[in-house]
């Protein structure tokens, strides 16, 4: 089954989507962090661990491979459940620091990938997740419904352990496609996991149902009453 993460670094939000039963994770990112305020990030982090039974990834942010090696043994310190967010390089440095991560045991999020042979990498250099950009790579002139397809045909035949996860999503359509195509998790946003739950005739349906009850009661009513 499908899995949901929640991309975000809001309490709030988090606690809302947690009580829905949806929330397998969290994925942040800087842009996330910078929407947060001036949190402390480390507090943050640590909040979020708190509140969800499942991975949290943390992005780095340094450039060199040692720098970003220190970065992540630090971030995977904190709390059992911190993944983390390495983002995939031209020059192969993001797989070097994977692969020396999963050497060390750190679960790692290869990020920032919008083609097939970027996440078949990621996956081979010891990735425990991909990800896949998903509108930014149809932006690229990419198809990622089929790299999905194809990532999640090739992971299952040749038994590559990473999980792909979606997202630059930005309509509840684009799940629905994602999911369709076989997508192993989802990572989306508050405002459009707040519409997933909508439609137009769900909401006549159920009017019309609670309509047909208060008519039902008033009727027994009148019949009790004689």
């Amino acid at each position: 089954m499908v899995e949901f993460f929640l991309d975000t670094a809001s309490l709030k939000e988090i606690e809302e989507f947690t009580r829905w039963g949806i929330a397998d994770g969290v994925t942040t990112n800087q842009k996330i962090f910078l929407s947060e305020g001036g949190v402390d990030f480390k507090r943050r982090v640590l909040e979020i661990c708190a509140l969800v039974d499942g991975p949290v990834s943390v992005e780095t942010t340094r450039s060199k491979v040692e720098e970003l090696i220190a970065e992540a043994r630090e971030y995977a310190s904190w709390h059992r459940n911190v993944v983390v967010k390495i983002a995939m390089h031209a020059d192969g440095r993001g797989l070097e620091v994977v692969h020396r991560l999963a050497n060390d045991g750190i679960r790692t999020n290869m990020t920032v990938m919008m083609t097939f042979n970027q996440l078949v990498l990621a996956a081979k250099a010891g990735a425990t997740y991909v990800s896949l950009f998903y509108n930014r790579s149809k932006e690229a002139g990419e198809d990622p419904v089929q790299i999905i397809r194809d990532y999640v045909r090739v992971a299952k035949d040749d038994a590559l352990s990473a999980k792909l996860i979606v997202g630059s999503i930005r309509t509840p359509e684009d799940v629905s496609v994602a999911v369709a195509a076989g997508a192993h998790i989802m990572t989306v946003p508050a405002k459009i996991l707040k519409q997933m739950p909508f439609s137009k005739r769900t909401e006549e349906t159920i009017e019309e149902f609670d309509t047909a009850w208060h008519d039902f009661m008033a009727l027994r009513r009148r019949k009790t009453a004689k």
